[in-house]
């Protein structure tokens, strides 16, 4: 077995409990590239679990405005590093440099941790309540407990086990964090972990505080989310990989937040495709083929109605996908579940429309590929082509009416987005209106008049969804502070002395909180 690179365990980084091991790959060649990373045993995550529950009881007693300091250093060390960490991630994911990498995921990355940063040092995320009257006060508290967070393929930085929302939003909860890398790219993870470690070191934070495996064998991931010393495990990844963890999770009554698949659904009303179908379609088509459709958001079924604005669009969407080139995937595994997707909608009875599939040269190449079915045939096999094939593949559906439009809305699955594409000038409004009264429960997001693709890292962003798009409609991924109370826990407070409680609960309020004090939002102090 070949010698391995080191794990970060209780602020060390230190030989890993080896079981096997394993190389990233260049998905543009299928080459393995860089050097031997551990698969890690039990004793590692035992080391690193026992490390972390040590730290989450020193973390709870850390100051807000440390660990704002430790997430706005981490941010800057990103940003002072940025032409290295874009040039690993490229390597490991073919991912283009510019715009995708250098341009719009690293900066998400350093901006969505000083996000963090300014939640945590507001308490925004907390939510101080307070009721005069009957001596009752509570806010959202770290959980006193580790945080798991199993990073995507998909994004390389800005989902990362060890920098992307999810840890951010662990961290500022005042939680340490055992990040489980993504083994697509894990030169990349190392040097985020390496980054994460020496800001640990330089705000002085408990050294557990950040710990990184790159991988563990298929038994151990669940082992891992069904530990009680866990408080809580986010995940983002495939239904399959997301279920089994949350299985694992639910047996020991461990918080599991999964952002797993969703097919995004788009329905193109008749007035909106009359105003603007070219236009239309060249927007769809960019959205399904950005990233080579390798985005939880890609518009993956596509409701269109009958007649010849219809047709105009497809017809001028197909022949975008006829003329496309092949995009790489980011693995072979990838390569084989788009594959087996589409496999599904064939047996279901749709037929490709436009787009070839196949892809010659070197790696794990995938030309665009649009497929077609009438509206009964959808309904008549609605599981099955709803299969998600992640990647620049989508499925047009071809409905007689609202009616038949508003059937195929009432037999979705639950989705992270909805999209409704309707007429400037009114025509569509009423058919809208009914067709988004039916996706309103089965999507996290309603859009309107846009590709979902696009996820903004605001206050107001629901990434997240309607089982089983994600694990709980509640919370989001993205948007802080919302996404920072998934690892926190509501502590309440009963005529508890004022110098016993929390800073935020105190009678006075220094610091100008916002504070909701018998039904009042002010900053004031309680009188």
């Amino acid at each position: 077995m070949k010698a391995a690179q080191p794990v970060l365990i209780d602020g060390d980084w230190r030989a890993a409990d080896v079981v096997d091991t394993f190389r990233a790959e260049d998905p543009a060649r299928a080459v393995a590239i860089g050097a031997h990373y551990p698969v890690s045993g039990a004793r590692d995550l035992e080391r690193a679990l026992a490390a972390a529950s040590s730290a989450a009881e020193a973390l709870v007693q850390v100051p807000a405005w440390r660990i704002a300091a430790f997430l706005d250093a981490y941010a800057d060390a990103i940003d002072a590093n940025a032409a290295e960490l874009v040039d690993l991630a490229h390597a490991e994911t073919a991912l283009p440099v510019s715009p995708r990498l250098a341009d719009n995921e690293l900066p998400r990355t350093s901006n969505q941790l000083r996000q963090a940063a300014a939640a945590a040092r507001s308490y925004a995320w907390t939510l101080p309540t307070i009721d005069t009257k009957t001596g009752l006060r509570s806010h959202f508290a770290p959980l006193g407990k580790p945080a798991v967070v199993f990073g995507p393929n998909n994004f390389p930085l800005a989902f990362n086990a060890v920098a992307g929302s999810d840890f951010a939003s662990a961290i500022a909860a005042r939680n340490p964090v055992v990040a489980k890398a993504h083994p697509l790219h894990p030169a990349t993870s190392q040097r985020l972990a390496e980054l994460a470690h020496e800001a640990v070191l330089a705000t002085e934070l408990p050294a557990a505080s950040v710990q990184m495996l790159y991988h563990v064998p298929e038994a151990l991931g669940p082992a891992l989310c069904r530990d009680r010393r866990v408080g809580a495990v986010g995940f983002t990844g495939s239904r399959g990989g997301g279920l089994a963890l949350k299985r694992a999770a639910d047996e020991a009554g461990v918080a599991f937040y999964g952002e797993m698949s969703s097919i995004n659904p788009v329905f193109l009303l008749p007035g909106a495709l009359g105003e603007r179908g070219a236009a239309l379609a060249l927007e769809f088509f960019t959205s399904c083929t950005l990233g080579s459709g390798q985005f939880c958001t890609n518009p993956g079924l596509v409701v269109v109605p009958r007649g010849e604005a219809g047709d105009a669009f497809i017809a001028a969407a197909a022949a975008h996908f006829d003329g496309a080139a092949p995009g790489v995937l980011f693995s072979r595994g990838v390569l084989k579940n788009v594959q087996s997707g589409i496999a599904r909608w064939r047996e279901a009875g749709a037929t490709r429309l436009g787009g070839s599939e196949g892809a010659d040269g070197a790696g794990y190449r995938f030309a665009p590929v649009l497929f077609g079915v009438d509206g009964a045939g959808f309904l008549r096999a609605p599981a099955a082509l709803q299969s998600e094939a992640f990647g620049p593949a989508s499925l047009v559906v071809r409905c007689d009416g609202i009616g038949e439009m508003l059937a195929v809305a009432h037999a979705l699955e639950a989705n992270l987005t909805g999209t409704l594409y309707v007429a400037a000038d009114g025509s569509d409004d009423e058919a809208a209106s009914r067709l988004a009264n039916v996706l309103r429960p089965r999507v996290g997001r309603l859009i309107e008049n846009h590709m979902p693709t696009g996820v903004a890292v605001s206050p107001a962003m629901q990434h997240g969804g309607p089982y089983p798009s994600a694990s709980h409609a509640g919370f989001t991924s993205v948007g802080m502070p919302a996404a920072i109370r998934r690892f926190a826990a509501l502590h309440g407070y009963d005529r508890v002395p004022d110098a016993r409680l929390p800073p935020e609960l105190r009678d006075r309020n220094p610091g100008g909180i916002a504070r909701l004090v018998d039904g009042v939002w002010t900053t004031a102090d309680v009188l």
